[in-house]
């Protein structure tokens, strides 16, 4: 059977319609009162389209002693239940020096995450702001996104959590995710409802050592919990920061300062010019070894 082509854009056009009807509509977000954070993060820069955002965190290894007040800090927050930890601190050794330290490990809020390709309800999604949100209401409890995850930075819900008082009654906002589901699961979303705030996630606010930054990637400034703002860009290079397993491709958007501060040959002494127009000496460039951080023991 022949269509005309005016016929097949009718059809077309009225296919197009009922599809659009079956779109849900944008879940509102409603702000709260959480975890307070006493260091506010600077302004947002307005451009064209309003404030552009772009999260990252920092993790200074030489500064961090392993007190684990983030984790204990992000626990409150989101009244995570027992047997997870949403930022777990690992003891590691370094293999070439012996040196140990210890590795706070949050989500590492991926720019090409894993979890998001494998969820076949959507139940996580990335957002503009670069952060991999977590909704558990929609959650089946699969677990792809648990094994799609290189970093095991997601948990389970094996149990029904306790009903305490302050779970009781209150309404599930993801931006909160401080309701919890068996046969779900979750992870750590750097606090949302706390940077629409203008605060600092609960684990960089709680941090003792200022040992976690956090800030805008477009704005190139990250603040610990002592107050120190810097230039991201100039910490990550000047320090010799680094990403966990980047050779996988998934681009994460939490970065990691060496537990010592690197040492490299000096530079050779600058010649004097002389009257024939000598110049100075060249300084070589040494390359940066990287310090190795696969495996360890959990604390």
């Amino acid at each position: 059977m022949r269509i005309s082509r005016r016929s097949f854009l009718k059809v077309a056009a009225g296919m197009a319609a009922a599809a659009a009807v079956g779109v849900p509509a944008s879940r509102t977000r409603r702000p709260r009162e959480g975890f307070a954070a006493e260091v506010p993060l600077p302004a947002p820069r307005a451009g064209p389209a309003g404030p552009s955002r772009r999260w990252v965190m920092v993790v200074d290894l030489a500064k961090c002693d392993g007190c684990r007040e983030c984790t204990r800090a992000c626990t409150a927050m989101h009244r995570v239940p027992p047997g997870q930890e949403w930022i777990r601190v690992y003891e590691m050794r370094d293999e070439s020096t012996s040196l140990a330290y210890w590795l706070p490990r949050p989500c590492m809020q991926c720019d090409n995450p894993p979890c998001v390709k494998v969820c076949p309800v959507s139940a996580t999604w990335k957002r503009e702001d670069g952060i991999v949100m977590q909704d558990t209401s929609r959650c089946i409890g699969c677990r792809y996104c648990i094994a799609a995850c290189p970093y095991q930075a997601r948990g389970f819900n094996w149990v029904e959590p306790a009903a305490t008082p302050e779970r009781t009654g209150e309404p599930y906002d993801p931006e909160w995710n401080r309701v919890h589901f068996r046969g779900t699961t979750e992870k750590c979303i750097f606090c949302p409802a706390l940077i629409k705030e203008g605060k600092l996630p609960a684990c960089v606010a709680a941090c003792p050592m200022g040992a976690l930054y956090f800030g805008d990637r477009e704005e190139d400034a990250v603040t610990n919990s002592q107050g120190e703002t810097v230039r991201f860009s100039a910490l990550v290079i000047e320090q010799a920061g680094y990403r966990l397993l980047e050779e996988l491709g998934t681009e994460p958007r939490v970065y990691y300062l060496p537990p010592r501060k690197p040492q490299y040959p000096a530079p050779p002494p600058e010649e004097p010019e002389s009257a024939g127009g000598a110049g100075r000496a060249v300084v070589p460039t040494v390359p940066r070894k990287r310090i190795d951080t696969a495996g360890g023991v959990r604390r």
